[in-house]
């Protein structure tokens, strides 16, 4: 036997005389094991957590009831200035932001093909008034001879049959006329338009105002066919303007004309401006299936702070309520956790904890008619008392009826914790 397997024969004789001392070991702490695991399912932890309570007082005062609606600003009266000719822009003469009187001058179209018109109207009238005086001349001619005619009939120099024809002529002749006069009629009918549409190349404003866009330059040509294009829009007066909100269906009922309000807008940070409600009007609006109703609003802007378009959020006053009592609404929504129910530990309890899980928690019998708050009783447990609400600002809300009182402290939140 050489060196190295007497070396490897002696190992395994120690390994040999220890593997009793190490199933020994293995065998104890197996059994520590099952004994820690069998003491903590049978005695759990008591350490539940806690609930601590936050709460408000209950307090009494004014409560101003306000619906809130979002809207734009408009002017009292804009007007679209269009124009009912085509053709090509000779001039503009106005721009943004200036102020136009009743019956300027805002733009000129070119009228060179309208005045030829005009002046070929103004020749057709010329003929017509020709046509006239030449009628007028053939039944002069044709009253004549029969003047002479019958004159002659009795003289026996003319005979009944002379006496007719001049009759006819005459009749004729006066027909002539007649038609003639009705001809000039058209044709100044016919001036009268042209000369009307040629004044029409000159787009002028139909109010005192101010420009609040311009769609054209010069040298644009305008096609005027079935709709009249849109050339500039004028607001008459924007020291008083119309804010235009939609108010919820569910908020409707409480808006009524000449009630108060204010409103904010974005390029005024907190600034509040003032308006009175106007108008409710009775036509829906229903966008992606929220109903609403257009309410306008009358606004005083003699500062010009204002302008038309601007995103305003309004706040209408319905109602004021004075000295009432009232609670914070968090203490309507608040509701306590369930409490477990007790349960008998038996066998099943003591092998398997988790079998007593199988319960159902006791319902909570309240009537829904009514809504709570909750106090802290003097075992430290939240205590229900049943009360009767009133209208809410969204923040706090009336208590009409309920066994609650001025200053007492109602639970709005619970936070669980851990000792």
């Amino acid at each position: 036997m050489t060196t190295e397997q007497a070396v490897a024969s002696q190992v395994a004789q120690v390994l040999e005389q220890d593997r009793p001392r190490r199933r020994w070991w293995l065998r104890s702490l197996l059994a520590l094991i099952t004994i820690a695991t069998i003491v903590l399912w049978l005695f759990p932890s008591n350490n539940k957590p806690t609930l601590h309570f936050t709460t408000q007082p209950v307090t009494r005062g004014d409560l101003t009831i306000e619906v809130t609606a979002t809207g734009t600003l408009e002017p009292l009266n804009q007007v679209d200035v269009g124009s009912e000719m085509s053709g090509i822009i000779d001039a503009v003469l106005v721009d943004f932001n200036d102020r136009v009187q009743q019956n300027q001058i805002l733009a000129h179209l070119n009228t060179d093909e309208q005045q030829a018109r005009v002046v070929q109207s103004q020749a057709a009238l010329n003929v017509a008034d020709a046509r006239v005086l030449q009628s007028q001349a053939t039944v002069l001619e044709t009253s004549l001879k029969l003047k002479r005619c019958q004159t002659l009939i009795q003289k026996g120099l003319c005979t009944p049959q002379d006496l007719d024809t001049a009759q006819a002529a005459h009749a004729r002749a006066n027909a002539d006329e007649a038609s003639s006069k009705a001809l000039v009629s058209q044709a100044k009918a016919t001036l009268d338009v042209e000369q009307t549409r040629l004044a029409k190349a000159e787009i002028r404003s139909p109010i005192n105002g101010i420009v609040l866009k311009r769609e054209i330059e010069p040298g644009q040509t305008v096609a005027a066919s079935l709709q009249a294009p849109v050339l500039f829009t004028l607001a008459e007066n924007l020291t008083q303007m119309e804010l235009s909100v939609a108010v919820d269906e569910a908020d409707i009922g409480k808006v009524h004309e000449n009630q108060q309000g204010n409103f904010t807008v974005d390029a005024y940070g907190d600034q509040i401006f003032p308006a009175t409600l106007k108008q409710v009007r009775l036509a829906p609006l229903n966008e992606g299936g929220v109903v609403s109703y257009e309410t306008i609003l009358s606004v005083n802007n003699e500062a010009l702070l204002l302008r038309p378009g601007m995103t305003a959020t309004a706040h209408i006053t319905v109602q004021q309520l004075t000295n009432v009592l009232q609670v914070p609404n968090s203490a309507l929504r608040f509701s306590p956790p369930p409490v477990e129910a007790k349960q008998e530990r038996g066998l099943m309890d003591m092998l398997l904890p988790r079998w007593g899980n199988r319960s159902r928690q006791p319902k909570d019998k309240r009537n829904d008619k009514l809504k709570r708050v909750w106090l802290i009783g003097n075992d430290g447990q939240p205590q229900a008392i049943e009360v009767t609400t009133g209208p809410n600002d969204g923040r706090m809300t009336q208590i009409i009826e309920g066994e609650l009182r001025a200053d007492a402290a109602v639970i709005t939140d619970a936070v669980s914790k851990k000792p």
